[in-house]
């Protein structure tokens, strides 16, 4: 008779598992079909093509150069700070849709740029662009 109690207190004190592995596949098809649907929140960006540059997009923009000594540069030409806003107004008459880059070295003097900026806006040129110099 002992050995008949030992059997029936073994088969008494095991664990059923089989409600715990539907459990967690209920959970896991849960999971599963909720993390499909969830959409994360962020902007969408609408990135431009790269321009294809061309000469005469290039040629459109009116180059001001400053170099290390202070000298100015139009078109390839050195002029007097006050003339910069004459040939502006020349070369914006030419392409009114031309925007004036300019182009400063890293030891030219900041008054400079703040005046060929003034003399651009002076000119009715409000797009202004900077570009590093050497």
């Amino acid at each position: 008779m002992r050995r008949i109690s030992n059997a029936a207190a073994e088969e008494e004190s095991a664990i059923d598992l089989t409600p715990l592995i539907d459990c967690v596949f209920i959970m896991l098809i849960f999971f599963i079909v909720t993390a499909s649907f969830v959409k994360e929140k962020g902007l969408d960006v609408n990135k431009p093509d790269a321009p294809i540059v061309n000469q005469q997009e290039n040629k459109a923009n009116i180059l001001v150069a400053i170099d290390a000594n202070n000298n100015i540069w139009i078109s390839n030409r050195k002029v007097d700070i006050r003339s910069v806003r004459p040939n502006i107004e020349r070369l914006h008459a030419e392409n009114p849709e031309g925007s004036v880059v300019i182009q400063a070295d890293s030891q030219s003097k900041n008054e400079l740029l703040v005046m060929v900026m003034d003399a651009s806006r002076q000119a009715g040129v409000y797009n202004i662009a900077l570009a590093g110099g050497r």
